[in-house]
């Protein structure tokens, strides 16, 4: 693939990483390193004029927005708490696929004497979720383990992403609401759209191209 215009492409390591890369062979572009072991944070790919950055998943939209990379790939659960401004979303590359969702321990009842507490590290989209069923709720900010919130009483219920609900399973909790369907998406600096335009409609393609023979 020849591209007339150097692309920086965000990604981050991990199952959207590896689900990423047959689509991007398809488009001509492979890493020169192997992320998971080489400590490069910058990686010169098959393609001349293209390289890969990587970064943390929730940090993908944060420097497509700031043209600190032209393209990224970001999870569409990291796009809804990151609210989406500066960034086109062109393609949906169905992978990574799960669901966003309320989840806690069977019957769970909304106390009497205050909020309902919701544990999380979606707060935005939490926020957005009850707001629009007109509940307020008391959001408490996790970063892991979420499953064990509503286990020690800390929390009520939780927000999560839920895959195969084996974790949920394991710990006495079952899904309750579901928020919304997540997959991957290719995301794109609206600066870099308009000035590499052709190089970006090139790449494109070639991953709806992918994704359709997928």
């Amino acid at each position: 693939m020849n591209l007339n215009a150097p692309l920086t492409i965000a990604l981050s390591k991990g199952r959207i990483f590896e689900q990423t890369l047959p689509l991007l062979a398809h488009a001509g572009i492979q890493p020169l390193d192997d992320p998971e072991t080489s400590r490069k944070l910058i990686l010169e790919t098959s393609n001349p004029r293209v390289k890969l950055v990587i970064i943390r998943a929730s940090d993908v939209p944060t420097y497509v927005q700031y043209g600190a990379a032209d393209l990224g790939v970001a999870g569409k659960d990291v796009l809804l708490e990151h609210g989406g401004d500066g960034l086109y979303e062109p393609l949906d590359l169905g992978i990574a696929r799960c669901r966003l969702m309320v989840a806690g321990l069977p019957g769970t009842q909304t106390p009497v004497s205050r909020r309902l507490r919701i544990a999380t590290k979606y707060v935005h989209s939490a926020e957005r979720y009850f707001a629009s069923k007109g509940e307020q709720v008391e959001i408490i900010k996790l970063y892991g383990s979420m499953e064990l919130a509503p286990l020690v009483g800390l929390s009520d219920l939780i927000v999560d992403l839920v895959e195969s609900g084996n974790t949920l399973k394991a710990n006495g909790l079952v899904p309750l609401e579901h928020i919304a369907d997540i997959s991957s998406r290719l995301v794109v600096n609206k600066a870099s759209w308009k000035m590499k335009h052709e190089a970006m409609t090139v790449l494109l393609e070639r991953l709806r191209e992918a994704v359709g023979a997928g």
